[in-house]
């Protein structure tokens, strides 16, 4: 997993409410256990529509989704963060998230943050011409207008993003514990461990 500890750029100012994860990717786009490609599938529906905010050339690329309350429901499907990370988004910030959607997020390097409706409000207003720049070690989202909103993070997961960490970087972490572990039961246990031909 990429480390994250701050992303700055332009954000997409969706701030759609109640965005399930059938809108974020659709169904037929789960055929494949493979993340590459996901992001042309991405918001597939509301990018049917003219003028959508995802296929305007101004927001291309942009590292930040700025969402409504309630963003990620519906189905635990991991293609929705898959979908998102394709389309290059690192963060979303939104009122509310489905729990299902945070955790898949943040496996997948995505970090969510929960700031309240009007701290929503002015940064979508940013959105509009301005890039926003969020800091995972001080927990902050600010402007160049001078806006700083703080956010609050699980300290395990705040960990595990700064430092790009996820379960097999968690397990190679602690890889001279388990070294040691293994020679003290080899000596203990000698019949557990394996011949070597």
């Amino acid at each position: 997993m990429e480390k994250l500890t701050s992303v700055e750029g332009r954000a997409y100012p969706f701030g759609m409410k109640n965005v399930d994860t059938d809108i974020v990717i659709p169904a037929h786009w789960l055929k494949t256990i493979s993340r590459a490609g996901l992001g042309r599938g991405a918001f597939e529906v509301l990018r049917k529509e003219p003028g959508n905010v995802f296929d305007d050339p101004e927001y291309a690329g942009s590292p930040i989704l700025i969402a409504g309350d309630n963003f990620g429901c519906g189905s635990s499907r991991e293609h929705a963060a898959w979908a998102l990370g394709d389309l290059g988004i690192r963060v979303v910030i939104a009122p509310s998230f489905s729990d299902i959607f945070s955790g898949n997020a943040f496996k997948n390097g995505i970090l969510t943050v929960v700031l309240p409706q009007e701290a929503i409000d002015r940064l979508m207003e940013v959105a509009k011409t301005d890039p926003i720049h969020v800091d995972l070690e001080s927990q902050t989202v600010t402007t160049e207008f001078q806006d700083r909103f703080g956010f609050d993070i699980d300290p395990f997961r705040k960990h595990c993003l700064l430092g790009g960490l996820d379960e097999i970087g968690l397990t190679l972490d602690e890889a001279d514990v388990i070294d040691r572990y293994e020679a003290q039961v080899a000596g203990e246990r000698p019949w557990l461990v394996p011949a070597i031909a």
